[in-house]
C-alpha cells in the first residue's frame, strides 16, 4: 500500500497515489507530495511543504513550512529529464528552504544524516552534504558543492559552485567561499580566509589535546612556514603524521579549485 495505514495525512494535503509514505509519517495541512516520492518512517512534514517528483526521504526527517524539496535545478542547461534528490535520516530542514535535484539525467543531489539546515536558503543541484553538518539561515550552496561531515556554515555564507568544504571546518557569517576550504580550520572575511583552528568544533567532536596539537602544527606549516604548498604538505606528512593530518593532506591534494589562504 503506497500510504502506510499508520501515516497521518491532513485532510487538505495532497499525496499522489504513486507516492510511498512509510509508517508513522505525519503530513500537515496543504502539503503536496508528488508521484515517484518516497517518504520514510517517522518523517514529519509541517503545513505547506512541497515534495516534488523523484525525491526520497529516509527516516525521521523534520521538514518545516514553506520548504520545497526536489525543485527543478536553477540551471539553464537543465532540459527536464529525470534526476534525483536523496535525503538520509534524522535531518531537520527549517522554514522556507529549497533543495534542487540534479541537472544531468539520472544525476543526484545528496543530503546525508542528522544535518540541521536553518531557514531561508538553498542547496543547489548536484551538491553533496555529508552528515552532522549545520547550515545556518540564509546560506546559499551553489551547484556541485561538496560539504564533508560536521562542517558548520554560518548565516549568509555564499558558496561558489564546485567548491569543497572540509570536515569540521567552520565558516563565519557572510563569507564568500570561492575556493576549497580545508578541514578542521576556522574561516571568515568576505573572501574566505583561514583564521586558525576550529577549536570549539574540535572539542565538541571529542578531539584530544594531542590531536588538536597535531592540527595546530599542521596549520602553522601550511599557512605560516612560507613553504610552497607541496613542500608544506610533505613536511606535514613527515613531522605530524596522524589520522587527521593525513585527511587534511589528502583533501588539499585532491583540490581542483585551490585552497583558500590565510
Amino acid at each position: 500500500m503506497p500510504v502506510d495505514p499508520s501515516a497521518r495525512v491532513a485532510a487538505t494535503a495532497r499525496v499522489h497515489p504513486d507516492a510511498q509514505v512509510g509508517p508513522d509519517v505525519a503530513i500537515g495541512e496543504y502539503s503536496i507530495v508528488e508521484e515517484d516520492v518516497v517518504i520514510g518512517a517517522g518523517c514529519r512534514l509541517e503545513p505547506y511543504v512541497y515534495v516534488k517528483r523523484w525525491t526520497t526521504l529516509g527516516e525521521r526527517n523534520e521538514i518545516s513550512s514553506g520548504t520545497v524539496l526536489g525543485t527543478d535545478p536553477l540551471d539553464k542547461n537543465f532540459t527536464g529529464e529525470r534526476s534525483y534528490l536523496r535525503i538520509g535520516d534524522g535531518n531537520i530542514i527549517r522554514e522556507h528552504y529549497t533543495v534542487s535535484r540534479g541537472t544531468q539525467p539520472e544525476s543526484v543531489t545528496e543530503i546525508g544524516d542528522s544535518n540541521y539546515v536553518m531557514t531561508s536558503g538553498h542547496i543547489a543541484h548536484n551538491s553533496k552534504i555529508g552528515n552532522n553538518c549545520v547550515i545556518a539561515s540564509c546560506a546559499l550552496v551553489a551547484g556541485h558543492v561538496e560539504v564533508e561531515d560536521q562542517a558548520f556554515i554560518s548565516g549568509g555564507v555564499v558558496i561558489h559552485q564546485y567548491s569543497k568544504i572540509g570536515r569540521l571546518a567552520m565558516i563565519g557569517g557572510n563569507s564568500r567561499v570561492n575556493s576549497d576550504v580545508p578541514p578542521f580550520f576556522l574561516y571568515s572575511d568576505f573572501n574566505v580566509s583561514a583564521k586558525g583552528l576550529n577549536l570549539v568544533g574540535l572539542r565538541r567532536a571529542g578531539f584530544s589535546k594531542e590531536e588538536i596539537g597535531a592540527l595546530k602544527s599542521a596549520y602553522r606549516i601550511l599557512y605560516r612556514s612560507g613553504l610552497k604548498l607541496e613542500e608544506a604538505l610533505g613536511r606535514i606528512e613527515a613531522e605530524v603524521d596522524t589520522e587527521h593530518t593525513r585527511h587534511l593532506v589528502k583533501f588539499i591534494r585532491s583540490s581542483k579549485r585551490g585552497i583558500c589562504r590565510e
